[in-house]
């Protein structure tokens, strides 16, 4: 693969698929439904990033993958190149400014992706991380509607879709962009990636292919080989270095299986568990888990924005370590742990906050409690400030705090790590760990035991209600509460079930 930057644009053999080397490369981050469908959103619009330029390659070449990182996948597309200048064009006459369809593969790295997704600049323009080509299909000779692509890895067919996927037509890509951007001549749009894009490996072949089976059109298949990168480690002291979780692998593989990676475990919050939980204060479950030898499933100090809320879900959790400058330097910026642990946040799961009782800035704001509830998200329990607490409040997701402090995060605070064990408020929380609050504070229960004490807890509850009955009526609390034998037998015999006979009781001494 020639990386030669001096060679005139015609001359280049980067660019021998294309007809000169484009100003710009702008890709389509999500726009197939069976892509979106395997990702677990769909956007309601198009959104892009840009790719240099000196990230083509042309078919028959070879792209590294650099040393220390283990997820390298790619993504076979449909590239449009720009035949005529557009800007402000209606989508009605915007594919008249596409002169030539050819096959592209939108290679990125997963493992520089902390730090800027979304732009994704150093994960999806390094050298040769943009392959395209063979050849050009006319775009006055194909309907758009009905375009093809495929991609093989050594042979094997791994994607196949055609633009009847689409979420969005590929004119819409072209109108859309040319609101904001002049699209000038030789300009590439890639068109995003339909279901089946994995990780590949030193070694593998990649092959991609656009074309149109009604014509027979087609761009040749685009040929890629994987190679190992040289042995040259990214600098820490001059960037992010390579960074992957359980989260990363996913999306790269395609999936949890493909990855190797454990099913996502189911969450122990059955719909019955869950209402009971909802149905027991927090002090029923702590005196049950106190019978059990657990005193220390408490998170001491925080309170709650809405008491009338009650907080019941399953613990995800995020962890902040003392500030320290050069450490938010390399950790706090970016798509950093906080960010990544709210935007991967599931429905019904609790983000707990590892803030060392710190009070002193603030650990979220407004911005991330609506992406929270917008992932339907339980609520948020951290030993540390919120900033904007009105703000927050308004969001209406139940949050539990020390307090409020106008102070950002770095002031106090570096977002090190997420879905790991934690400590917050005084106890030790897994992911996972069943989480229960109400105007008394949160409690943390073993996921294993979870039904067993709820169960007891109900019980409980309707015990005391049973005592406090007899209270209201008079008798004193002495014998009654804990209630001795006599009284015990009473209340099991007032609460038999209904259709089973009430055993005689005998003579008391």
């Amino acid at each position: 693969m020639t990386t030669d930057t001096t060679q005139p644009a015609e001359t280049d053999a980067r660019f021998a698929g294309l007809p000169a080397r484009p100003g710009k490369i702008v890709a389509v981050h999500l726009s197939y439904d069976s892509r979106a469908a395997q990702r677990g959103r769909r956007p309601a619009s198009p959104s892009y990033f840009l790719k240099a330029s000196s990230s083509v390659a042309a078919s028959g070449g070879t792209v590294e993958r650099p040393a220390g990182t283990e997820l390298l996948a790619f993504e076979g597309e449909i590239a449009l190149v720009i035949g005529a200048p557009a800007r402000r064009v209606p989508v009605e006459t915007a594919w008249d400014h596409v002169a030539w369809v050819t096959a592209a593969n939108d290679l990125g790295l997963y493992d520089l992706r902390a730090n800027d997704k979304g732009s994704n600049v150093r994960s999806k323009s390094g050298d040769g991380f943009t392959p395209i080509g063979p050849d050009l299909i006319d775009a006055r000779a194909v309907d758009p509607t009905a375009l093809r692509v495929r991609a093989w890895v050594n042979g094997e067919l791994r994607q196949d879709d055609t633009t009847a996927g689409l979420i969005f037509p590929l004119a819409q890509f072209v109108a859309d962009l040319s609101q904001h951007v002049t699209l000038e001549t030789g300009d590439v749009i890639l068109t995003g990636t339909p279901a089946g894009s994995s990780v590949i490996v030193p070694g593998d072949v990649v092959e991609v292919e656009v074309d149109a089976p009604a014509t027979g059109a087609t761009s040749g298949r685009l040929v890629t080989t994987v190679v190992d990168g040289p042995d040259l480690p990214f600098d820490a002291a001059i960037g992010s270095l390579p960074s992957v979780d359980d989260t990363q692998r996913e999306e790269a593989w395609g999936s949890r299986e493909a990855a190797g990676l454990p099913p996502a475990s189911a969450s122990p919050l059955s719909p019955s568990l869950r209402d009971k939980l909802e149905r027991v204060p927090v002090a029923g479950l702590s005196q049950q888990l106190r019978k059990r030898g657990l005193d220390n499933v408490t998170i001491d100090g925080v309170r709650p924005l809405h008491p009338e809320q009650k907080l019941v879900g399953t613990a995800k959790t995020l962890r902040f370590v003392p500030g320290r400058e050069d450490l938010f330097a390399s950790h706090g910026g970016g798509h950093n742990a906080q960010k990544r642990a709210f935007d991967a946040v599931r429905e019904g799961e609790v983000i707990v906050i590892e803030a060392r009782g710190e009070a002193g800035s603030g650990t979220l704001g407004d911005i991330l409690a609506i992406r929270a509830h917008a992932q339907r998200a339980a609520g948020i329990v951290t030993d540390g400030g919120v900033r904007d607490l009105d703000a927050v409040s308004a969001v209406g997701i139940p949050v539990y705090t020390v307090g409020a402090h106008p102070a950002v995060l770095g002031r106090k605070h570096v977002p090190w790590d997420h879905d790991i064990t934690i400590a917050c408020g005084g106890t030790t929380v897994q992911p996972g760990d069943v989480i229960v609050g109400d105007a008394d504070g949160v409690i943390v229960i073993p996921p294993e035991i979870a039904e067993e004490v709820a169960d007891a807890a109900l019980a409980q509850e309707e015990e005391d209600a049973w005592i406090a009955d007899r209270v209201a009526e008079g008798h004193p609390v002495d014998g009654l509460f804990p209630m001795n034998a006599d009284w015990r037998a009473r209340y099991e015999a007032d609460h038999t079930p209904v259709g089973e006979p009430v055993e005689p009781q005998g003579p008391t001494s």
